[in-house]
């Protein structure tokens, strides 16, 4: 499989061979106000594609950009004009994590050349790049085929099953301490705050510097460590829509653990459903 991430010194050499395929891969976090598609208009990184995450989500469910079914990807990226057999860059405007949200989403389909532009288009830019504005060419349509990987999905049942009867898997919570110990509110009207029993909270800010790059290798190591994943063990992410989870698979990729899967619905799923056990305060260690 190809390595997750790619430097932006790096990708700039890679450019001038002329095959990969880049995509502007940005969606809001709650909270963010900036606008996606005037960003991409305004500077991009030179033929770059836009790649719409509320797109390539769900459209027959009302929770946040759940995954897409296999035929509705596959058409939506075949419009793009790509094929399971190029290799993509996606990055994203800033936040990480909606590019790490369309890498996971290419090797859900089983896109297995696809790379995480670390630190996004700052990084770009910071590093020299060019960036261009104004309209985009016009695009060839082709077929993409898709291979979906179940592996690296979890639903609802997985979850609840997990939580009844733990079978050794880690469940990590991406949020921020405050929302996972239920001290603080979820952005998402209507839903508690908390988490799922027997989870652990490893917010996905923690993984990144403050360039918003992934941390080393090593120290990535120590922060799953702390927070109970070992090599070997399998892992599920978890947040509030699907999103900063995408940071801790990429993360746990990058470091060689796992298995690791996300939870698509997470807590905007999970806080909505009648039954499903919330716990507060700070996470059970065993």
């Amino acid at each position: 499989m190809t390595v997750p991430l790619i430097r932006a010194s790096d990708l700039h050499s890679l450019l001038k061979t002329k095959d990969v395929v880049v995509l502007d891969a940005t969606a809001l976090l709650p909270g963010e106000t900036t606008d996606p598609e005037l960003g991409f208009a305004t500077a991009r990184i030179p033929g770059a594609r836009r790649f719409d995450i509320e797109r390539f989500s769900d459209p027959g469910t009302s929770l946040p950009h759940m995954a897409p079914a296999a035929g509705r990807f596959a058409r939506l990226a075949g419009e793009l004009g790509l094929t399971r057999e190029q290799a993509i860059v996606v990055y994203d405007q800033g936040n990480i994590a909606s590019s790490c949200r369309a890498w996971w989403l290419f090797r859900l389909f089983g896109h297995d050349r696809v790379q995480v532009l670390d630190g996004g288009l700052p990084a770009w830019r910071e590093a020299g790049g060019d960036v261009e504005s104004g309209a985009t060419p016009p695009i060839t349509a082709t077929t993409y085929t898709p291979r979906l990987t179940v592996s690296s999905l979890r639903g609802l049942g997985d979850m609840l099953s997990l939580c009844a009867a733990p079978d050794g898997t880690v469940i990590l919570d991406a949020r921020s301490k405050g929302r996972f110990e239920g001290t603080a509110p979820e952005p998402r009207a209507g839903l508690s705050s908390g988490h799922m029993p027997g989870s652990r909270n490893l917010p996905f800010g923690e993984l990144l510097d403050p360039t918003r790059h992934f941390l080393s290798p090593e120290r990535l190591g120590t922060r799953f460590a702390k927070a109970g994943a070992k090599p070997g063990t399998p892992l599920v992410a978890s947040c509030g829509s699907g999103m900063t989870a995408s940071v801790l698979v990429v993360a746990a990729t990058v470091v060689g653990l796992g298995p690791v899967s996300l939870y698509d619905g997470s807590w905007a799923e999970w806080a909505a459903t009648a039954g499903a056990p919330i716990e507060t305060g700070a996470e059970t260690t065993s």
